[in-house]
């Protein structure tokens, strides 16, 4: 196993998509993003689904749902089945942020791999699709989609 040099190389990509981040988002916090990732995943999710999702307590999931709404970035509507539910959806200003922010990254991407040779671009895909499959087989990750 190699997992020191995986962690090592794993700092650049980490680094390009904190990089990515803050262009297209530095008004969010990483926990304001991750929330957003999950509504947008799961559209008309609860408070609870929420903060089970984002493995913090009921109480910080309600404050960080509250910034969100505050900043025009998520809406609270009464659920459908019941309305006392309070259902999370994201808003057309947090589509169009998270947009960017794909496209962002992509880009910076996009200048890294342009420095590296064919063959290191084609193995690179290779090795991270097959650990992307290793790891949701073993159920060590969420299916989240990611910024």
């Amino acid at each position: 196993m190699r997992a020191a040099e995986v962690d090592d190389a794993a700092q650049a990509l980490l680094a390009a998509w904190d990089a990515a981040r803050e262009q297209a988002t530095p008004r969010l916090s990483w926990p304001q993003l991750s929330a957003l990732l999950v509504v947008e995943r799961a559209e008309g999710i609860n408070l609870r689904g929420l903060a089970g999702e984002l493995n913090m307590l009921l109480s910080s999931a309600s404050r960080l749902c509250d910034r969100l709404v505050a900043s025009g970035m998520v809406e609270r509507v009464p659920g459908r089945v019941d309305r006392r539910e309070i259902a999370l959806y994201l808003t057309p200003s947090s589509r169009q942020l998270l947009d960017e922010l794909r496209q962002t990254r992509r880009q910076m991407l996009a200048a890294v791999l342009q420095r590296m040779s064919t063959g290191g671009r084609a193995a690179l895909i290779r090795g991270l699709t097959e650990f992307a499959a290793a790891a949701n087989e073993s159920g060590n990750t969420k299916s989240a989609r990611t910024a």
